[in-house]
């Protein structure tokens, strides 16, 4: 199988200190501005952040299907090859940002109940 890049999804849920709204707040004007800092060191092309938007419709879906706790957030992170995230092919540079991101992670994200997958995207529509 053939991929034109490597999609990093993170599935994101927030200390137990924090609010939603102090999660999402620090996740886009801290946390945000500092994985852009560092894109060019870790070969990132491409960040996005998928905020949660609690609502009633979105409850009662997941009732519905008898989902598992949501998420406070998505991160996705796109990269040209698996070589700019396998910890063996890193640059000093690489390495030093990768560790500044994960110790900032620390600060806002529930680490062990944050899943984090490679993913390969098929558009379907």
């Amino acid at each position: 199988m053939l991929f034109r890049s490597v999609k990093v999804v993170f599935c994101l849920r927030r200390l137990p200190s924090l609010t939603l709204a102090e999660f999402l707040e620090y996740w886009q004007n801290v946390h945000g501005p500092l994985v852009q800092q560092h894109a060019e060191a870790l070969g990132i092309r491409r960040y996005e952040q998928s905020h949660a938007m609690p609502s009633a419709a979105g409850a009662a879906l997941g009732k519905v299907r008898g989902s598992a706790e949501p998420f406070d957030g998505i991160a996705s992170l796109w990269f040209d090859d698996f070589e700019h995230i396998a910890p063996e092919h890193l640059t000093p540079a690489a390495r030093s940002a990768a560790k500044e991101l994960l110790e900032d992670e620390r600060r806002f994200i529930d680490l062990p109940r944050s899943p984090i997958w490679l993913a390969n995207d098929i558009t379907v529509i």
